[in-house]
């Protein structure tokens, strides 16, 4: 049985946490894996009419933009869309309900321009409001969605950038919701674009109602002050970017001649380490070289389109110079050295501090200046006034050693690196005040620990594993000495991949399990981040952190592996999502117990998948219920290697996941199984979260 997206949507949205993802691309056995649909595997490239033009388009400057694209190889480099904003329709719609192009602007047509525009082997997208009207007053689509849609496709639309003005104060969800089901109906493949400027978290909902982006800032100007304001407020959304899914700070202003060129160059770096859609805004017609060498550098492209596990994030903020990075699926880490301030500036990190510590030895690349060079894991640079300087971090030398076999408290092993928001990081006490060791006993929700760490928001403990880890286990929550103040968010990273997240925890809250596997990483990051409201009394805790060793290899999604059958109590299993409704790729990002997970396997009992294992030694999940049933459902998962039943879960409800670390070495095929607890199958939405092999 499944639950209505509507309640779903309210118990997650109410959770603060919700988000989904997209299907893989990537292997993890012989076989590689088709991704089930999706719209795109890639943030969008392309150009939009809107910041250079506003409503002085026609159909002359469309056919122009795109002839500009082939012929300054932009098209090459990635840019594939050319997109109409505002202005392209006719005031009213014609007798049978249908938007119309507006006369004199487009005499063609909407469709005989994207003849044109795929003819020389673009997209074509378009622009409508969630409203009754655009923001310049020409029809909406609210109540018209489904006309619309088909309209959209019968003239070959590709990309649909969907606005916010005129919503008549109707849900937020709702609006956006129907027009994604509008477009998925229709059966043509379009990227929908929410530009859902001031709705309240639409990165909460964007995803479930079929966006692919979501704007999370107003709009864009051509200035210094707008693009930092802008970037400011992407610092703590970081976890709700998955593959197919971005965060989208708006459209890109380079060339429009409002800033500097270190400015467009600090400007493009930085969007393209956010995974942020990159469109163009300028007048491609009249490109100057200075411009068309920022847009087209393909070192930065390569890391605006590469996923690693998470968008870029600031890992280290020194007040008028910060610390950008993100990691690359080759195992680098792309940096940005941020300066602020209006004169040169050193700025300074490490690759520990970066997410991939541990070598003897790097190799630095330099993505404007091309230069290449290698260091110890030193990273530094004198970064010109309001600029940057962005690099590809690689290791290139021997590993420290792995720690010893074991279970092993993190507060007890040597750390590659650790920043706090508030004095230092404790081992085995909470934050207390300035000084290291003033701290008293970690003590979360009326629960005390033993081991663990003291931090304070924003903070960060990287530590080597050497590949030889298997789990992570903790829980976290906000220190008893903030009484019932503070709000955290805490994140697992491994080589800086997102592995799982939390909801944002409170002062005097029960503190929550966050479990991963971490199976094939070399380090391990653990971070706690402000709710992005300010780091006041955010003294974060991590009670009892505990590592299991022991065993090394490459780590393998089970969900990125090929599986030789599937059978599902409703719907299809979902890879990298929960269960969902009865469509394909309809679920959310697996959450389980107020802990979030970008990678798994989501299924309804009675479930059975079956996963080619051989030359591998461990499974790991995190098995739950998970949070789209509101708290209902139960189920036992079992594991069944080669015919042979090798474990079996006790009673799991919403309340109660299990970590699961089950010996698979000398087996051909592992059957995952979810069977209905005796209770009744309805609701048991089961997910093997974070599921993965070391191999």
């Amino acid at each position: 049985m499944f639950v209505r997206r509507a309640a779903t949507l309210a118990i997650l949205v109410a959770a603060a946490s919700l988000t989904a993802v997209a299907g893989p691309t990537g292997t993890g056995g012989a076989t590689a894996v088709t991704p089930p649909p999706g719209p795109i595997a890639a943030p969008p490239m392309g150009w939009n009419s809107w910041n250079r033009f506003g409503c002085d388009i026609d159909e002359n400057l469309i056919k122009a933009t795109a002839d500009a694209l082939v012929s300054s190889g932009l098209r090459e480099a990635g840019y594939t869309y050319v997109n109409i904003d505002d202005c392209w329709m006719a005031s009213t719609r014609d007798a049978q309900g249908r938007l119309q192009p507006h006369p004199t602007r487009f005499p063609g047509g909407i469709k005989a321009l994207a003849d044109y525009v795929h003819a020389r082997g673009l997209k074509l997208g378009i622009y409508e409001s969630a409203g009754t009207a655009t923001c310049q007053g020409l029809p909406g689509s609210l109540d018209h969605e489904t006309v619309d849609a088909q309209t959209f496709a019968s003239w070959e639309v590709d990309y649909l950038k969907y606005d916010n003005c005129n919503h008549q104060n109707r849900p937020d969800a709702e609006r956006y919701r129907a027009m994604g089901e509008a477009l998925r109906a229709t059966g043509r493949s379009i990227v929908y674009s929410i530009c859902n400027w001031g709705l309240a978290d639409p990165w909460l909902f964007g995803p479930t109602v079929g966006g692919v982006a979501w704007r999370t800032t107003g709009d864009i100007s051509d200035s210094w002050g707008s693009v930092t304001s802008i970037l400011d407020q992407q610092a703590g959304l970081e976890v709700f970017a998955r593959k197919g899914f971005y965060n989208d700070p708006d459209m890109l202003e380079v060339g429009n001649g409002g800033m500097t060129q270190a400015e467009y160059t600090a400007h493009f770096s930085l969007w393209a380490l956010l995974s942020s859609p990159m469109l163009l805004g300028n007048d491609l017609r009249s490109m100057s070289a200075s411009t068309l060498s920022i847009v087209a550098n393909r070192d930065v492209l390569a890391v605006n389109q590469d996923w690693g596990g998470s968008q870029g994030r600031r890992v280290a903020d020194f007040g008028e110079t910060e610390v950008w990075a993100k990691p690359m699926s080759d195992g680098s880490a792309a940096v940005v050295l941020f300066n602020r301030t209006g004169a040169p500036a050193t700025v300074a990190t490490t690759a520990a501090g970066v997410g991939i510590g541990g070598s003897s030895q790097y190799t630095v690349k330099d993505l404007w200046s091309k230069a290449t060079s290698t260091s110890a894991g030193a990273i530094s640079a004198t970064v010109p006034a309001h600029g940057v300087v962005m690099y590809r971090v690689t290791r290139a030398g021997s590993l420290a050693a792995p720690p010893a076999s074991g279970t092993l408290q993190v507060g007890d092993m040597s750390w590659l690196a650790s920043s706090n928001g508030w004095g230092p990081v404790e081992r085995d006490r909470s934050n207390g005040e300035q000084g290291a060791g003033d701290g008293g006993p970690i003590s979360v929700g009326g629960t005390t620990f033993a081991k663990g760490i003291g931090a304070h928001a924003d903070s960060a403990v990287h530590v080597f594993l050497g590949r030889a880890c298997r789990t992570f286990s903790t829980r976290v929550g906000v220190d008893a000495e903030s009484g019932g103040n503070g709000s955290v968010r805490f994140a697992v990273y491994g080589d800086g991949r997102l592995l799982g997240h939390t909801v944002v925890k409170g002062g005097g809250q029960a503190p929550t399990t966050l479990a991963v596997s971490t199976g094939g990483y070399l380090a391990l990051e653990l971070r706690a981040t402000d709710a992005r409201d300010s780091i006041d009394y955010d003294h974060a805790d991590w009670g009892s952190p505990t590592l299991v060793c022991g065993g090394s290899g490459a780590g393998s999604f089970a969900s990125d592996r090929a599986w030789s059958s599937s059978t599902n109590g409703w719907g299809s299993a979902e890879r990298d999502q929960s269960n969902g409704e009865q469509l394909t790729s309809d679920g959310g990002v697996q959450a389980v117990n107020g802990a979030f997970y970008p990678k798994g396997i989501g299924v309804h009992a009675a479930a059975d998948l079956a996963i080619g294992v051989a030359g591998c030694s461990r499974f790991t999940a995190v098995a739950g219920i998970d949070a789209e049933t509101a708290g209902r459902g139960s189920a036992v998962f079992s594991l069944v290697a080669d015919g042979t039943t090798v474990y079996t879960s006790p009673t799991v409800t919403a309340a109660s996941p299990v970590l699961v670390d089950v010996d698979v070495a000398g087996r051909t095929t592992l059957r995952l199984v979810v069977a209905d607890a005796g209770d009744g199958k309805d609701y048991d939405h089961a997910d093997w979260a974070d599921a993965r092999l070391l191999c």
